[in-house]
């Protein structure tokens, strides 16, 4: 597969060839179920977008069933900033319903399957993005992360994953979940790739108000893996995975010492309470945030024998098991009585996670954890929702602190891959990208 610092170097009748290609492969490895659909008709470099960002005349469902008859009538600014880039929305990914999700499951149009093994899940809520570059069957693609929906799948699919800082890029156009969390990310083959497509992506916008309107530098430009670092790695986050994580882990450090840079041991909070903090904080603005699809202004509509039977019934047959539950437990804690022990509770917490990584950053560029305790694991091996859940437990914080992070194969077990992520301060995306380089160079 080309890399998309070559696509964009091609010609229109190269582009057209590769186009024809893509689609000849996407079709011979139609099982994975990466594509929801397939549209030929924008002009530029072929770009996969997961099906809750906004593409003017495509039907973004947000691989749900209550959005089976919505047409976007808008471009998101991510999908405005492509096109003028000579990028051009090609289909959409499979993904979680609603992003709300870690294995693509929960998808309205049935399960992903992971490229390197179809027996495992490709992680999620990005699933379908992670699997399509995964599979040679993407330049790369489009991925959104609340709490690690873009690491945590391309560490299983073996592809770099990139969340930016939180405000770094436009949220106007994304189908919202945790709308403090949520960001827009590159999920490309290496990090280079990443960088280009985060350059495109990124930057200030007046129709988002959680847009941060901050100075800006082309990062892709200025890509230097022979800096020096000072990174922090976290001990006790290695206590809990699987005997390959933590391998691969010890493996990375000797190499990013071999390299030059300077391991600083630290330790992090027990992850546990950033499941806690994230869960409630992202149901709770889940649950506002989904009030809107009721079967009045659009989506799909049960009729009922009045207003609210109408109501009741849309949702109840429009929303899927799991985004249900998510909408309770939002409900639950932000409910009379419970507020102030369950959702204030958390914001407290969150801001001690910041202040965690605060003080950390005063001390060192950036910060090296794993991405998932595990490899990808089987399909319906997680039974219990609170084991789910915990697949996220090392990339929750850094959303809940709203730093850039990057997620950089560094390995397999078993043929399935293993993800490391890097993690820097707020807005230091060039530092970010210039270790991440470098660790994709040691590994290699």
């Amino acid at each position: 597969m080309v890399t998309l610092k070559e696509a964009l170097a091609m010609n229109e009748v190269e582009l057209k060839n590769l186009k024809a290609e893509l689609k000849k492969e996407i079709e011979a490895k139609k099982d994975i179920n990466a594509y929801i659909s397939l549209d030929e008709s924008g002009e530029g470099v072929p770009i996969l977008v997961k099906d809750n960002i906004q593409v003017t005349g495509w039907n973004v469902s947000c691989g749900s069933q209550i959005l089976q008859h919505y047409i976007a009538p808008y471009d998101a600014t991510v999908i405005t900033n492509m096109k003028n880039n000579g990028l051009a929305p090609f289909g959409r990914a499979n993904m979680d319903e609603f992003a709300m999700g870690s294995s693509t499951e929960t998808s309205f149009y049935g399960k992903t399957l992971n490229p390197h093994n179809s027996s495992c899940v490709p992680g999620g809520s990005s699933g379908g993005s992670a699997a399509a570059v995964g599979a040679g069957i993407a330049i790369a693609a489009l991925g959104s992360d609340t709490g690690g929906s873009i690491r945590q799948p391309a560490a299983f699919c073996g592809i770099v994953g990139m969340k930016p800082t939180y405000g770094r890029v436009s949220r106007y156009g994304l189908s919202a979940y945790g709308s403090s969390l949520d960001q827009i990310g590159p999920m490309t083959q290496n990090v280079e790739d990443a960088a280009i497509l985060y350059d495109i992506i990124c930057g200030y916008d007046e129709k988002d108000s959680t847009s941060a309107d901050v100075a800006y530098e082309k990062v892709s430009e200025k890509l230097n893996p022979d800096r020096k670092l000072t990174i922090a790695v976290v001990d006790n986050y290695v206590e809990g995975a699987d005997k390959a994580i933590a391998d691969a882990y010890a493996n990375a450090i000797k190499l990013l010492e071999a390299q030059g840079h300077t391991i600083v041991h630290k330790t992090l909070m027990d992850a546990k309470y950033d499941v806690s903090a994230y869960y409630i904080t992202s149901t709770a603005e889940a649950t506002t945030n989904l009030a809107r699809y009721d079967g009045v202004r659009y989506g799909n509509r049960v009729e009922g024998k009045d207003l609210k039977d109408m109501y009741v019934r849309t949702r109840s047959e429009g929303f899927g098991d799991e985004v249900k539950r998510r909408i309770l437990l939002g409900n639950f804690v932000l409910s009379s009585g419970y507020y102030d022990a369950y959702y204030v509770k958390a914001q407290k917490s969150r801001q001690l996670i910041k202040q965690e990584y605060d003080k950390i950053f005063a001390e060192v560029d950036l910060v090296l954890t794993p991405v998932t305790p595990s490899v990808a694991f089987e399909f319906g091996s997680k039974k219990d929702p609170l084991q789910m859940y915990l697949s996220d437990i090392y990339t929750i914080s850094v959303n809940l602190a709203g730093l850039p992070a990057i997620s950089v194969p560094a390995g397999e077990d078993n043929g399935l891959p293993i993800g490391l992520q890097l993690i820097a301060k707020p807005y230091d995306e060039q530092t970010l990208f210039d270790g991440a380089m470098s660790l994709e160079r040691a590994l290699q």
